[in-house]
């Protein structure tokens, strides 16, 4: 169907008055209130020991998160891509799990899994190993709300590639991992990073599911998100202005790594 210029130009302002209202305006306030006392009043905001604490531990879960995702995705796209086996749909459905289900939901399950009485309540009790309401508990929760992005991210790209490669390689002698380290990683590189780009933005603003989990005492087991909540909540507007200021700068910093990525895809598939 084809429009008429002044059909196109008036749905294309509606879509940027649109945006404006519900993203530019919000986020634009809120930078305004938080440089309105100055950039000093910021800095002394984001480097006090409660926001350094919340950084270093929001930092540190990345840190665990995106490598058990590579390490686990990176296999699990690789089984989906190459084989054909039943339950396999099955599969699919567990692993977009996380996309249809609330995380509340996700830090709830959680709590009845590994909680004091839950059903893995002996490792608490009985070994004495915390994990719901402190680090652990945070880990598992990113780890759960994450899963999806390196599979949905590589299997796509798998399937592209193909095999004529891979079965190139095994004929000529290459084992399972020479042919994965010259063909098949080089081949998933962007789709890889990509998805560990993703990953990293949703661990670092996740707050439903580590709310759930988490004690949020300042020092021990207080993300950025949480410290935003919490100081919000205790009056301390100004404060949460200026952490959550922080963490759109990541999010800003993720989003033109994925524009310079999506880039090079673009330039890399041509």
């Amino acid at each position: 169907m084809i429009l008429s210029k002044g059909v196109t130009h008036a749905l294309r302002w509606l879509a940027l008055t649109y945006l404006a209202f519900l993203l530019v305006v919000p986020v634009g306030l809120i930078l305004f209130r938080t440089f309105q006392p100055g950039i000093g009043a910021f800095i002394e905001q984001i480097t006090t020991p409660a926001a350094i604490s919340a950084l270093n531990l929001s930092l540190l879960v990345v840190a665990i998160v995106v490598p058990l995702n590579v390490l686990f995705g990176v296999p699990t796209a690789l089984v989906l891509a190459r084989n054909k086996f039943r339950g396999k749909s099955a599969l699919q459905a567990v692993i977009d799990l996380p996309f249809a289900v609330s995380p509340v939901v996700v830090g709830v399950a959680l709590i009845l899994l590994w909680g004091s009485a839950g059903v893995f309540g002996f490792v608490e009790q009985d070994l004495g190993f915390k994990i719901i309401f402190s680090f652990p508990g945070i880990v598992l929760a990113s780890i759960f709300v994450t899963v999806p992005f390196v599979i949905r991210e590589v299997e796509p790209v798998l399937h592209e590639l193909g095999t004529d490669q891979e079965e190139a390689a095994a004929t000529l002698g290459s084992t399972w991992w020479q042919t994965f380290w010259r063909i098949t990683l080089p081949s998933i590189r962007w789709g890889l990073t990509y998805g560990i780009v993703l990953t990293i933005a949703r661990t670092l603003g996740e707050f439903g599911a580590v709310i759930m989990v988490s004690s949020n005492l300042p020092g021990i087991s207080q993300t950025l998100t949480l410290l935003v909540a919490d100081r919000y909540n205790k009056a301390n507007i100004y404060g949460a202005y200026s952490v959550a200021t922080l963490l759109m700068a990541v999010a800003v910093i993720v989003l033109i790594v994925q524009v310079v990525l999506d880039a090079r895809r673009a330039k890399h598939d041509t």
